[in-house]
C-alpha cells in the first residue's frame, strides 16, 4: 500500500479511501465486517462514512455497522483514520425540527455526539462539512469546531462538494481566528466528469487541502459498462442509462473501453490509476458491495498507465482547461 500525507497536514493515509455507503443498505453487517477487515489487511487505513449513510429510515446504521466492527478490538480503531461528515437532518421522519441539520454550532454539536455514540469512539479523524450551508457563517462554523478540537473529539476539519470559492472563504475565514481551517475536500471527480479542475482542485492545491474524489468511476460507467451490458451482466437505471441513452456520451465510452482493451487494461481499475495520476489527489473514494470488488479496487494500486494512454484518455475525455484561460482570454 503506497501512503500520502493528507493535505497539508502530518496525517499519513492510504491512496485508496475505502467508502462505506454502501454498507447497510446493500450489504449486511457480516459482509461489511469481513470487507473493512480485508482494507485493513491490505493496509487501506482511511475510511469515509457520514451520518446520514443507511438513509431513509435507517439514517447512521452505516455508522453502527463501523462502531460494532471497531467494537471488535484488535487495534481496528487505532489503525484507522476516520472520516464522517455533518449536515443531513438526522431526526426521523415527521419529527424534524428547526435546528436539527446544516452547519449551525448547535446542529455541529448535537451531530458530533451522536456520530461518535454510532461510532462507539471518542474521537473522529477528519469531520467533514457534507455540504455549503448558506446561512451559517464560517465565524460559527470555527467557533463551533475549534471547541471540539480543543475538546480531543475531532483532530481534523474537511469539506464536501464545496465550490472553490467556498473553499477559499473557509480557510482565510479560519485563518483569521487563527484555526487550522479545511484539509481535505471531497468531491465528484472522474474521467467523465471533470469540472473540479476549473475551480475546486486549484483552490484546493492552493489551501493545501487533500482531493478526495467521489464516484471515481461515474456510477460504475468507467467500469465497463458497454460490455457487461452486451454479456447481460449489468442493467443500468438512473444516471447511467440517461448518460448510456446519449449517442454522444455511449460513443465516447466505446472509445474508452476499446482503448483499454486494446492495452490490456480493466477499465474500473484504469479509471482509477488515472485519478491516483492527477495532480492535488489524495486518493479516490471506493465503494465496494463485495469482497470481489474491494479486491478489484486494490488492483489499481499497481497499474501503470502509460504517456500513450493517458493522451487518448485526454482525447476521449478532455478537461475543462485551466481557470481562468478556459473561459476567458
Amino acid at each position: 500500500m503506497e501512503y500520502t500525507q493528507l493535505g497539508r497536514t502530518g496525517l499519513k493515509v492510504s491512496r485508496l479511501v475505502l467508502g462505506t455507503m454502501n454498507f447497510g443498505p446493500q450489504t449486511d453487517e457480516a459482509t461489511s465486517h469481513a470487507i473493512m477487515d480485508s482494507a485493513l489487511d491490505a493496509g487501506l487505513n482511511f475510511f469515509d462514512t457520514a451520518n446520514a449513510y443507511g438513509w431513509a429510515e435507517n439514517k447512521g446504521r452505516t455508522e453502527s455497522i463501523i462502531g460494532s466492527w471497531f467494537a471488535q478490538g484488535g487495534g481496528r480503531r487505532d489503525k484507522t483514520v476516520l472520516a464522517t461528515k455533518v449536515y443531513a437532518n438526522m431526526a426521523a421522519d415527521g419529527d424534524a425540527w428547526p435546528n436539527h441539520d446544516k452547519l449551525s454550532a448547535l446542529n455541529i454539536r448535537r451531530a458530533v455526539e451522536a456520530s461518535l455514540k454510532r461510532l462507539g469512539t471518542d474521537y473522529i479523524d477528519v469531520y467533514q462539512f457534507h455540504h455549503i450551508d448558506r446561512s451559517t457563517p464560517f465565524e460559527e462554523i470555527w467557533q463551533a469546531v475549534d471547541v471540539l478540537i480543543q475538546q480531543g473529539k475531532v483532530l481534523y476539519a474537511g469539506s464536501s462538494n464545496f465550490p472553490g470559492y467556498k473553499i477559499a472563504q473557509a480557510n482565510e475565514t479560519a485563518a483569521r481566528r487563527g484555526s487550522v481551517g479545511l484539509v481535505s475536500e471531497q468531491c465528484l471527480y472522474n474521467l467523465f466528469e471533470r469540472r473540479a479542475e476549473m475551480e475546486v482542485i486549484p483552490a484546493a492545491q492552493e489551501y493545501g487541502l487533500g482531493v478526495i474524489p467521489w464516484s471515481p468511476l461515474h456510477g460504475g460507467l468507467l467500469g465497463g459498462v458497454l460490455k457487461k451490458e452486451a454479456q447481460g451482466k449489468r442493467r443500468t437505471e438512473g444516471r447511467a442509462a440517461e448518460t448510456l441513452a446519449d449517442p454522444a456520451s455511449r460513443a465516447r465510452l466505446q472509445a474508452y473501453e476499446d482503448l483499454l482493451d486494446k492495452h490490456g487494461l480493466e477499465p474500473g481499475e484504469a479509471a482509477l490509476a488515472w485519478l491516483l495520476t492527477r495532480p492535488g489527489v489524495t486518493g479516490p473514494i471506493v465503494g465496494p458491495r463485495t469482497p470481489e470488488q474491494l479486491t478489484s479496487a486494490l488492483r489499481a494500486l499497481e497499474v501503470e498507465l502509460s504517456e500513450e494512454v493517458l493522451a487518448a484518455l485526454d482525447e476521449i475525455f478532455p478537461g475543462p482547461g485551466p481557470s481562468p484561460e478556459a473561459f476567458a482570454w
